[in-house]
């Protein structure tokens, strides 16, 4: 028993010896507060602030301020300044390869250009930028505008985190403007359409008017597969205002022959025809509702469907628009 205890004795010391011998005290340099301490635009932190706005009589609004960030509180106020640069927007555009305009001077406000980080605090009071979505001097709509909105001060900046990007577009509520009535709606023009092949109550380009999802209008394959453009044109029976245009899919699983590159042309007469829109449809079956970028009068309307998914051919349950 006593050669068992020497033993653990004996290990319990060098344990506590090789523990003493691995410690050092080590010295860290001594830290500049003011090298950390910097004044950001907290709405910078996760880069550009993307906003779509509703169209409303009353002025839409975004949230912009600065924050101190550092070791512990400011020991006294922190003067700050904000200010729009568009200059920034070509400098922006160039380093992302896009193309957006600068918000107009006369479409938003800043509440405030001067403000205070108060001693003891981190931040500025939130405030607001007021935007014009209708009225004079409003944003268009549809429209993408990009906002730089820099922090300045004789306190020191975070250079990388001093200018928020709020890029900025409106378009009404959706709620607002139902589907039109189709009733005395007539299919006056198509490229083809399958007459026989998909039995007596499908294929025919009638059927994107029926109200029936479960039918669909499909261009010929029986005899003859003409390939896109595919189109379909439509006489409303009066002229009405489009706003937008909506399209379900056939409801079958797959992507294949469903539309995807959309061109929209409007006429009053079914002779001259002017283009309204251009987009992409997803490969779903649900109904696909598209705003048109400038809205239009029109008695006529044509949707030609430029390219389908993995196919030539193209199939659709129903049209509309409101």
């Amino acid at each position: 028993m006593k050669k068992k205890s020497i033993i653990k004795i004996l290990m319990l010391g060098g344990a506590i010896l090789m523990a003493s011998s691995c410690k050092e005290t080590v010295m860290l340099p001594e830290q500049d507060e003011a090298s950390y301490n910097q004044v950001y635009m907290p709405q910078s932190v996760n880069g550009t602030v993307s906003k779509t706005l509703e169209v409303k009589d009353v002025d839409q609004s975004l949230v912009y301020g600065a924050n101190f960030g550092g070791m512990g509180y400011p020991d006294n106020d922190i003067r700050v300044r904000f200010s729009v640069d568009n200059t920034l927007v070509n400098s922006y555009n160039t380093l992302n390869n896009t193309n957006y305009e600068s918000l107009p001077d006369g479409a938003y406000q800043l509440s405030t250009t001067e403000s205070v980080i108060p001693k003891g605090s981190l931040s500025t009071s939130p405030f607001k930028i007021s935007v014009k979505t209708t009225g004079s001097n409003a944003i268009k709509m549809f429209r993408n505008y990009l906002l730089p909105v820099s922090v300045s001060s004789d306190f020191k900046i975070n250079e990388k985190l001093k200018t928020t990007y709020f890029l900025i577009s409106s378009q009404p509520n959706q709620a607002d403007y139902p589907d039109y009535d189709r009733s005395a709606w007539k299919v006056v023009d198509f490229s083809s359409q399958e007459a026989n092949g998909e039995g007596a109550n499908n294929g025919r380009a009638i059927f994107v008017l029926d109200n029936n999802i479960q039918s669909f209008w499909h261009s010929q394959w029986q005899g003859a597969s003409p390939g896109p453009p595919h189109y379909i044109t439509i006489d409303m029976g009066k002229v009405l205002t489009l706003h937008g245009v909506n399209f379900t899919a056939r409801q079958v699983d797959g992507a294949g022959g469903k539309p995807q590159d959309v061109r929209i042309e409007t006429s009053m007469d079914n002779i001259n025809w002017k283009p309204a829109a251009q987009f992409t449809l997803n490969a779903v079956r649900n109904q696909q509702k598209k705003w048109l970028t400038d809205f239009v009068d029109a008695r006529y309307v044509k949707f030609v469907i430029l390219s389908s998914y993995s196919s030539s051919s193209v199939h659709l349950a129903e049209f509309g628009a409101y």
